[in-house]
């Protein structure tokens, strides 16, 4: 028996980058996982890599800015496995601009494709996570935490998605249900972006990790979101796990 046996997981932006490697973490601990993305060459080519462990594994194409839609992931899914037992809301989408050049489109980009998403799909899920007392998994970042520049649109909508998981974490503990985030620092294709775009600030911020590298989508980002996904996690809620070799100490 694996840690996540039979586990039935909804995570978003999962085609690629640390959703990616949340997937492949997850299918190896005996989930079956729903990957909901936008890009469906990818999001199909993930399917087949996920079925090959996990064969009822699945990929749904979607556009979160829809929030029509939203709502319908959920049913989707729990109509196909009769259940739900964590949700993942690891999708976001932004530019990086300075405070002064980002105006309501920019705005709209940030909290339409990770803010709304994660509130929404939270709610919808909210009746199956009771029957299995289940666990959310959301993101943070220290964009937000640490007021990273050009990030002023992505931090506003980080922070915001703090909150509600501090919020949900207090009204649903109740129901036996976990709501944690992580905020991680991975070589995905948004840091690889990012340090083509600043590569000065990247490299920067590279050798203040006092581990001294950038973390692995999947033997990094995704061994946490197992475990927090996991009965080991169990009495732990309402807090951002740090998954970023030390850059950001909370206190």
């Amino acid at each position: 028996m694996t840690k996540l046996q039979d586990k039935v997981v909804i995570i978003t932006g999962g085609a690629g980058g640390i959703g990616s490697g949340i997937a492949k973490a997850m299918v190896k601990e005996g989930a079956i996982v729903t990957i909901v993305d936008v890009n469906e060459e990818t999001g199909t080519a993930m399917e087949k890599e996920l079925q090959a462990v996990s064969p009822q594994s699945m990929f749904l194409q979607a556009n979160l800015l829809d929030r029509e839609i939203l709502g319908q992931i959920i049913t989707t899914v729990v109509e196909k496995y009769g259940k739900l037992d964590v949700l993942v809301n690891n999708a976001h989408a932004s530019k990086q601009k300075t405070l002064e050049d980002t105006n309501q489109e920019d705005l709209d980009l940030s909290f339409g494709t990770g803010f709304y998403p994660t509130f929404y799909l939270m709610k919808a899920a909210l009746p199956y996570l009771k029957e299995s007392q289940g666990n959310v998994i959301n993101f943070a970042s220290g964009a937000g935490l640490e007021g990273h520049e050009t990030q002023g649109a992505y931090a506003a909508a980080k922070e915001a998605i703090r909150g509600v998981s501090r919020v949900a974490a207090n009204e649903w503990g109740k129901f036996g249900i976990n709501v944690n985030l992580i905020s991680p620092i991975a070589n995905s294709p948004g840091v690889e972006a990012w340090a083509k775009a600043q590569p000065e600030y990247y490299e920067a911020v590279k050798n203040k990790i006092p581990l001294g590298r950038f973390g692995d989508i999947e033997e990094d980002i995704g061994r946490v979101a197992v475990f927090l996904a996991s009965k080991d996690s169990q009495y732990i809620t309402g807090q951002t796990i740090m998954v970023d070799g030390g850059s950001i100490m909370l206190r």
